[in-house]
């Protein structure tokens, strides 16, 4: 394992640390791109617009926000759309139009595809 990756219990824990430890040695956020981070759990799911350069948190938005929380109807793949639309909303109020995209290792596919997906045609280039 390469320095500053968590060794996590199963191999795919150990798999999505790999990847995640790949995508962040390649990429980081700036003033003028800031990184948009996933982070997901088994429920819910978590996304930041982040820039690195200061260390701070511009934007965020998650399933665990009100609207969504009592909304049982929707699967989390729907409930990914309506974050990615969110969190495009609330990054153009900040003025924010470019983004670099951090899957946080989890595989491009499902409600992780589905938020970016939704992210980008509200308007978020990335």
């Amino acid at each position: 394992m390469a320095i500053g990756v968590k060794v996590a219990k199963g191999s795919s824990q150990k798999a999505r640390a790999r990847r995640h430890f790949r995508v962040r040695k390649k990429i980081a956020g700036t003033t003028a791109r800031p990184r948009l981070v996933v982070s997901r759990s088994a429920r819910h799911l978590f996304v930041q617009i982040v820039d690195d350069s200061i260390g701070q948190t511009i934007v965020s938005a998650s399933t665990m926000e009100e609207a969504l929380r009592k909304d049982s109807q929707n699967d989390k793949s729907a409930k990914a759309r309506i974050v990615g639309k969110s969190i495009a909303d609330r990054a153009k109020e900040k003025g924010i139009t470019t983004v670099v995209f951090d899957r946080g290792g989890n595989k491009y596919h499902g409600r992780v595809a589905a938020l970016a997906d939704a992210a980008r045609e509200s308007g978020l280039d990335f």
